[in-house]
């Protein structure tokens, strides 16, 4: 019944909070944002799919931390690479074979990995066994594969416990 209700508790808090910074603080305008968050909640849970469980939630701040210190390398290097003189790019294509189960992990991952200066995400396997990435300096299809495995699949795999 509760659940009915109120879908999606935790969003429609955070919206409502979000709400209260931005406008006067008055009981009119905390009700109405109530109102429009309990609303939106209830229109965003239709077209939601079926929710992803976080088997370790303290894992998630690990995960940021490691993808925002490997952007950071991943920005000076890029930069390094297009600002050299001899600039020899060898950009290439990797076929990633995924060990994640999910919708949801898959997209993390593959987010993550397009977030990272110098990699995309491309496309997935219309079986979702393989992901595709396109690399703008290709020195070493195997090493690129074992880090994301290991900085980054195997967090999420943890994470999501699949």
């Amino acid at each position: 019944m509760i659940r009915r209700l109120f879908p999606m508790p935790v969003h429609s808090l955070l919206l409502w909070f979000v709400w209260s910074l931005l406008n006067n603080f008055s009981a009119g305008h905390m009700v109405l944002g109530a109102i429009l968050a309990w609303l939106i909640g209830m229109v965003a849970a239709r077209f939601t799919a079926a929710t992803t469980r976080v088997d370790r939630p303290l894992q998630v701040p690990v995960y940021v931390l490691v993808l925002l210190w490997d952007i950071i390398l991943s920005n000076l290097d890029v930069a390094r690479r297009v600002l050299s003189p001899n600039r020899s790019l060898r950009p290439g294509f990797v076929a990633f074979p995924l060990d994640l189960t999910g919708d949801f992990p898959q997209t993390v991952l593959a987010s993550t990995i397009s977030l990272t200066p110098g990699t995309v995400s491309v496309d997935l396997s219309t079986d979702r066994r393989w992901l595709y990435i396109h690399v703008l300096h290709l020195e070493n299809e195997e090493q690129l594969i074992t880090s994301i495995k290991h900085g980054y699949e195997r967090r999420l795999k943890e994470i999501f416990a699949c």
